[in-house]
């Protein structure tokens, strides 16, 4: 595959990744970097940059032939357009912000995918790490991913500081949530169909997923929408939701 993007040099002093805690570890939980660091741990332990390990020992074995950090000419002319929100509720075209280069390949973000992909890679999931004759993970690990990692803590709720790219999120109100190895986890079952003990997580531009495994349903709902947690975005991806589980209902 052509790459557009210039990868990025192992050599740089990695500013992003060299930030103060805002608290002690085990005090709470916030979104960070931590799947950047899980991503560099990989680097160290296989020898390959991240976007090798990843096309080599992910994407290739399940087929996911549109998913990458860079991306080709042919396929950029695919690419979604990001629209922007503003306070009056009106879209306007803008340009996402990614550079040349990067500093690293983060393990926390920065692939291109599409829906097809993504729901491949679920179903490797929902079939304990094996999908398409590859096995990617073992089951334990899969397993090992959904449980509670943070004790008592409660996940996935934040306040924005940056309302231009995030506003505040709390995607089940009143229901205690809990983080694994990667996703969260909703502790109750959720309002518009999904079990307890489901695992989701969303992207910047108000792409979000969810697996069920007890009712053993995955979905995808892609925008390409700032800021994040879009109100009109989420309450349409409850509506999706509520639908494949009606849908599954009435079947």
């Amino acid at each position: 595959m052509k790459a557009t993007n210039t990868p990025p040099t192992s050599t740089g002093k990695l500013a992003a990744l060299r930030l103060p805690l805002s608290f002690e570890p085990g005090e709470r939980w916030q979104y960070g970097i931590n799947i950047d660091w899980a991503g560099r741990a990989v680097e160290a332990a296989s020898g390959l940059p991240l976007e090798v390990y990843f096309r080599q020992h992910i994407f290739a074995p399940l087929g996911m032939s549109d998913t990458d950090y860079a991306i080709s000419v042919t396929q950029r002319s695919r690419l979604v357009s990001v629209h922007q929100r503003h306070e009056d509720g009106t879209l306007e075209p803008t340009e996402p912000k990614d550079p040349l280069w990067r500093e690293f390949w983060s393990g926390g973000g920065g692939l291109y995918s599409t829906g097809r992909d993504y729901l491949v890679f679920l179903q490797m999931l929902m079939h304990q790490g094996r999908f398409n004759g590859a096995q990617l993970l073992r089951p334990q690990t899969v397993a090992l991913m959904g449980q509670n990692q943070i004790g008592d803590i409660s996940a996935g709720l934040w306040k924005t500081t940056n309302p231009q790219l995030t506003n505040d999120l709390d995607l089940f109100p009143g229901i205690p949530c809990k983080w694994g190895l990667g996703y969260m986890i909703n502790t109750l079952p959720g309002p518009n169909g999904r079990s307890a003990g489901s695992v989701t997580w969303g992207g910047i531009f108000n792409t979000y997923y969810w697996l069920d495994p007890h009712k053993r349903i995955a979905g995808v709902f892609l925008t390409q929408l700032l800021p994040f947690a879009d109100h009109k975005a989420v309450a349409l991806y409850g509506e999706f939701e509520s639908g494949i589980y009606g849908g599954l209902k009435a079947a």
